[in-house]
């Protein structure tokens, strides 16, 4: 399912016009985004949980001339499905 796959699903679901749905899954995205960017956790009761996990700094080679390459810390977004989401995808 694609995001034009998405908006089409959530238009039918809800009976909001297909832009007004657009909009709504902008807006949520927007959100979510920006909670993540500012250091924040978005939960989503039944769904899963947003977050952001801090990498570490480490040592990697490149596979071609076997060199060590310092990899600096980096932050990268993370989601940890809820409860009722992994049993809905477990039947």
């Amino acid at each position: 399912m694609n995001k034009t796959d998405l908006i089409s699903k959530i238009a039918e679901t809800s009976g909001l016009s297909k832009k007004d749905s657009e909009k709504a899954l902008e807006a949520t995205l927007d959100s979510i985004t920006q909670a993540l960017a500012a250091g924040d956790k978005v939960q989503i009761v039944g769904f899963g949980i947003f977050d952001v996990k801090q990498r570490a700094p480490r040592i990697g080679r490149n596979p071609k001339t076997k060199e060590a390459i310092n990899i600096p810390e980096t932050k990268i977004p993370q989601f940890k499905p809820g409860k009722a989401l992994r049993e809905v995808i477990a039947k």
